[in-house]
């Protein structure tokens, strides 16, 4: 518990710093989030679920619920590069308001060119003034990859004909913290594709910070807030995996928390999309589910407020969390063992014919049963 300690340390130090700061926003996060029909007990809930989501102990739940309600302390500058918009429309875009879209409108956003009313030179202006004034102290939220290729003159935004290239590395200066929102600025995404005539890059690749990636086509905006209020309560980026990624979030393979698991480990699967393996909801490994090579929180997390994921709607993950998933991933209707002979895939057809009784838990396990599953095959 002393790593906790310090922590939570560390978080109430932050906080008290934080208020001590002008208020950015004219009405508290309370009033607006009752102005929605949102109550003060549903915030303590959405502050107690948010506090197991990022892994930390029940008692960070108050400090969760003090770092939203001085988020606007905090500001945030949102760049577009190369990319569809797609991320922020899984942030915004929902039909009613929730804790998470409300927080997103507290938080002091200094520039999104999807959401201001700015055009042309005065939102030039708006960015040079946030970049300057707020130099050492933002957050830097990036969506979309990076090309580099010709100088960065495949991507030229705005009046002043600056390349993606310039402004990244200018935005970067003076950031506190850098975001990749989404895979295309993780990894690059669909623009890194090969051949990738551009050269498209994610964001970590092109600056000399340290970047947190949040993959996802789009991620869930519980990762994105998630991330930020992580920021808002420490000052710093949360613990990352081998891909700079939150291990809160993408710490467990899509496959482990999957409702369809258990169809799985029956030898349960769709064969074709429309069967009646389909209509039962049998696992999708054979028409290309990816789940078990990726890792995110989508079948706990979900999106469109926890409603529902691709696996739960019918169809498989195409593992569009993971660097290169446009090449690496494909076909997204066949399971990677089609085309490279796979073990996993050796072992869904082993445990679909031969072993169906055969409780088999953990892909470990499944692993070892493909190398008998070859025998049988050579048989």
């Amino acid at each position: 518990m002393g790593q906790y300690d310090a922590l939570f340390s560390r978080g109430k130090k932050r906080l008290s710093e934080l208020k001590k700061l002008n208020a950015v926003k004219s009405t508290p996060l309370m009033q607006r989030l009752e102005s929605q029909g949102i109550s003060r007990r549903e915030f303590m809930t959405w502050s107690a679920q948010v506090t197991a989501m990022l892994s930390l102990p029940l008692s960070f739940s108050p400090l969760v619920a003090e770092a939203a309600e001085v988020a606007d302390r905090v500001p945030l500058i949102w760049l577009h590069m190369a990319e569809c918009t797609g991320c922020s429309e899984s942030l915004i875009r929902c039909d009613t308001p929730s804790i998470d879209s409300v927080l997103f409108d507290h938080i002091s956003v200094e520039y999104h060119e999807t959401l201001m009313a700015a055009a042309g030179w005065q939102a030039e202006e708006n960015l040079e003034h946030a970049l300057e004034a707020y130099k050492g102290g933002y957050v830097l939220a990036v969506e979309g990859a990076i090309p580099t290729a010709d100088n960065g003159h495949y991507l030229t935004v705005g009046c002043k004909g600056h390349t993606g290239t310039e402004i990244i590395h200018h935005a970067a200066e003076g950031a506190a913290a850098i975001v990749s929102v989404g895979t295309c600025a993780a990894f690059g995404g669909v623009q890194a594709a090969a051949p990738n005539p551009t050269e498209a890059k994610g964001v970590d690749q092109v600056v000399h910070k340290p970047v947190v990636n949040l993959g996802g086509c789009p991620p869930s905006e519980k990762n994105i807030v998630g991330t930020l209020m992580y920021f808002v309560m420490f000052g710093k980026l949360p613990p990352m995996d081998m891909y700079g990624r939150p291990k809160w979030a993408y710490g467990a393979r899509v496959h482990d928390n999957c409702e369809r698991r258990g169809r799985f480990d029956a030898g349960e699967f769709v064969e074709q999309f429309g069967d009646e393996g389909a209509k039962q909801g049998y696992c999708l490994y054979k028409v290309g589910c990816k789940g078990p090579y990726t890792y995110n929180n989508c079948p706990t997390e979900r999106f469109n407020h926890h409603t529902s994921w691709p696996v739960l709607a019918g169809h498989g993950c195409i593992g569009c969390s993971e660097p290169n998933f446009w090449d690496a991933m494909a076909d997204f209707e066949k399971p990677l063992g089609r085309r490279d002979i796979h073990s996993l895939d050796k072992t869904a057809d082993f445990i679909g014919t031969a072993i169906l009784g055969l409780s088999v838990v953990g892909l470990g396990a499944h692993a070892v049963a493909g190398v008998f599953a070859k025998d049988v095959e050579d048989k």
